[in-house]
């Protein structure tokens, strides 16, 4: 069997940038301790989640790739010999600005970046102000454990970019997420899974835990954590993580049943994209 040892992380924001680096570089390490080969954080893991409100001074948050947060996760990556998923604030020039994954291999070279495609314009998500929607498709890198793809939370709302992905040839998929309770709660619970078993990968969903009350007093968002793998049959890997805590979670994922859920249900055999036509209809 082929077996890829993943972790992710699911956090509340401290506070500051620093100890929030400083907590996902210890869990890093903690997690290759434990025999972990890849990693993954939560969407903007070193800041709060800044989408609850429309301000200029959370720009500060922006950084270059290659920047000092890729720079810091690449060494570390090399040292540790894991590969890492790494959600950044990316400034492509002043004011132009994404949501982005940087990807890491295993030796520390920095394989590529996904740039968040769907991006929502809602009360307490107001992510148009502070992100361009993604321009550079969507990538499939060829790491040391196989091949990943990115979506990036409000990205799992759309069936095509899951399809795209995985046709473009991931294994495993990374969703790192800012979810807050209300209607999307049961969406969360199906959403992956669906995806995942529709296209025959695995799914790492991880989201931000916790009550940003410490930057939003009264008006904080409590993310209610939940993460979790999924299988390309749609079964959770594990279980299911806390609402509450902040947690490394460690799971142990068969890609040989990628191939066998594949062959088993022939969806992407089966698939006419030549009767698809109004679905990118503009």
């Amino acid at each position: 069997m082929s077996i890829v040892r993943a972790a992710f992380t699911q956090a509340r924001w401290t506070g500051d940038k620093e100890s929030m680096i400083q907590l996902h570089e210890d869990w890093t390490r903690e997690a290759a301790a434990a025999g972990a080969q890849i990693i993954g954080f939560q969407e903007l893991f070193y800041g709060p989640y800044f989408g609850i409100t429309q301000d200029p001074k959370y720009y500060e948050y922006v950084e270059t790739i290659p920047g000092p947060t890729t720079d810091r996760f690449s060494a570390l990556a090399k040292e540790l010999g894991i590969v890492v998923v790494l959600p950044i604030y990316e400034e492509d020039q002043p004011g132009v600005y994404y949501n982005t994954a940087v990807v890491i291999d295993a030796d520390g070279t920095v394989l590529g970046k996904y740039r968040k495609h769907h991006i929502p314009h809602l009360p307490k998500f107001w992510e148009k102000f502070y992100f361009r929607p993604g321009n550079l498709g969507w990538p499939v890198f060829d790491t040391a454990i196989g091949k990943v793809g990115v979506t990036i939370c409000y990205d799992r709302h759309f069936p095509e970019g899951w399809r795209t992905v995985a046709l473009n040839g991931a294994e495993i998929v990374f969703n790192p997420n800012a979810t807050a309770p209300g209607v999307s709660n049961r969406l969360w619970e199906i959403e992956q899974p669906a995806a995942a078993a529709a296209n025959g990968v695995f799914v790492i969903a991880n989201n931000r835990v916790g009550l940003e009350d410490n930057e939003y007093g009264d008006d904080a968002v409590k993310f209610y954590g939940s993460s979790y793998a999924v299988g390309p049959d749609g079964n959770y890997v594990g279980e299911v993580g806390s609402t509450e805590d902040d947690q490394l979670l460690i799971r142990d994922l068969d890609l040989d049943l990628v191939r066998e859920v594949r062959e088993r249900w022939q969806f992407f055999r089966d698939r006419r994209p030549d009767a698809y036509g109004p679905i990118v209809a503009p």
